[in-house]
């Protein structure tokens, strides 16, 4: 039975360890945090991921999954660490500090005929100029001795384990031979397609996959600036405009969040300033919409003395719990820094408090309730109900999710970014 050692038991690393195990590879999933390895080795994964505690459970119970705090031999290695920004200087730049430690932990362990497998969003160039030199370094000669492979997850957080199994996967390789053996291991236990290629092509293609989606963002964006003074709605543009066969514009919201469509277009600025004009001013765009949610919150709010915003949400997306660069956290923040503001929160599925009780202190008395993730326990609530808390009956809803004639049957004065003359 082959062996497998991933590094890194995040959002990605760790559904992936859980698959192969449960497709029948002894899989030694590492974590640097010894917490997250403790608690994995209870039995309690620590990412709020649906189906994952089941399969997880199920890896640990075979025998098959066994949580460490260090790598060790393995016929295959599966780096899945996270590559953040380091947000300073003139330009956001990729920390691949991460990247290395993993590196450099598997050299010891490394064997001829091993299988060294990236999925960390990359900078074109990283498999070659940072795993494969490692490897290097410790003796051995990559793409010969050594299969190296970059391999892009295209999951979603709230979908992980669907996704992993269904969605088609590049495969890229240091060599044609590395990119079979990367693909062989994934159609253990991958329905999708899995398609060949070299291993720069492969990191271009997944910052390229989200970098259109950013772009296309800010363009909604844009278009839900020039709504609100036109006095018409962004999200009733948008779904008309989609009815054309080639056109596929997505909605306006408080932002852009997660770790991926936020972070990966500055790879590429990164590493090609005087190419990407487009890609910069969309990430722009798209960083500067906090700051106008909390704008129109001060206008909405003006006069009000020391007024209560209740902030519903504070994950980057609808029905999960990661608030990894989360828009929602940033209007927080911001809000907090106008001073003179009670700041409430509330996320079912994010934080330390997410019962009823906690919903309601956090309604409890606001003057405006501002919607920053469109989960559906949200879209469930009462106005009648929410309004009997509140101070005043008044609504910005950031995301188009609330049901309008509802909630103004209710009494409210419903806001909706990018709808101008919303009441």
């Amino acid at each position: 039975m082959k062996t497998v050692c991933v590094l890194g038991l995040g959002y990605v690393g760790l559904p992936t360890a859980a698959m192969l195990a449960a497709a029948g590879y002894r899989v030694v999933g590492v974590d640097t945090d010894a917490r997250v390895v403790a608690r994995l080795a209870a039995g309690e994964p620590h990412l709020d991921e649906p189906g994952l505690a089941t399969v997880v459970r199920a890896a640990l119970r075979s025998g098959n999954l066994r949580p460490a705090v260090q790598p060790a031999a393995a016929d295959v290695f599966v780096i899945a660490v996270p590559t953040p920004l380091i947000r300073e200087g003139a330009l956001p730049r990729a920390d691949l500090e991460a990247v290395r430690t993993a590196a450099a932990a598997i050299v010891p362990c490394l064997q001829a005929g091993n299988l060294v497998l990236l999925e960390s969003t990359s900078p074109p160039g990283t498999t070659r100029g940072v795993l494969a030199a490692a490897i290097e370094r410790g003796g051995l000669v990559a793409g010969r001795d050594v299969d190296v492979a970059y391999c892009p997850e295209r999951v979603i957080p709230g979908n992980i384990l669907k996704e992993l199994i269904a969605n088609a996967r590049i495969v890229g390789g240091l060599t044609p031979r590395s990119a079979e053996r990367a693909a062989e291991l994934y159609r253990s236990f991958v329905e999708g397609e899995i398609i060949c290629t070299d291993a720069t092509t492969a990191e271009l293609v997944k910052l390229m996959e989200n970098t259109y989606r950013d772009v296309n963002i800010a363009l909604a964006n844009e278009l839900a600036r020039m709504a609100e003074e036109l006095g018409v709605d962004a999200g009733r543009v948008v779904e008309l405009a989609n009815h054309h066969p080639r056109v596929h514009l997505h909605r306006p919201g408080p932002g852009v969040g997660g770790h991926c469509i936020g972070v990966d277009p500055w790879f590429l600025v990164e590493r090609f300033p005087a190419r990407t004009k487009l890609i910069r001013a969309a990430r722009e765009i798209n960083d500067q919409v906090p700051s106008l949610v909390v704008e129109r919150v001060r206008r909405l709010v003006a006069g009000v003395v020391r007024p209560k915003i209740a902030l519903l949400g504070l994950a980057y997306k609808g029905d999960v719990g990661d608030v990894r660069e989360s828009p929602a956290i940033r209007v927080r923040d911001l809000l907090r820094e106008l001073g003179g503001v009670v700041v409430a929160e509330h996320d079912p599925h994010a934080g330390d408090r997410r019962d009823e009780a906690a919903l309601t202190s956090c309604l409890q008395d606001a003057h405006l309730v501002l919607l920053l993730a469109p989960h559906t326990a949200y879209r469930r609530l009462r106005p009648a109900q929410v309004a009997s808390l509140v101070a005043r009956p008044l609504v910005l809803d950031t995301h188009g999710h609330l049901d309008r004639a509802a909630w103004r049957a209710a009494g409210f004065q419903v806001e909706v970014l990018g709808a101008g003359g919303a009441d």
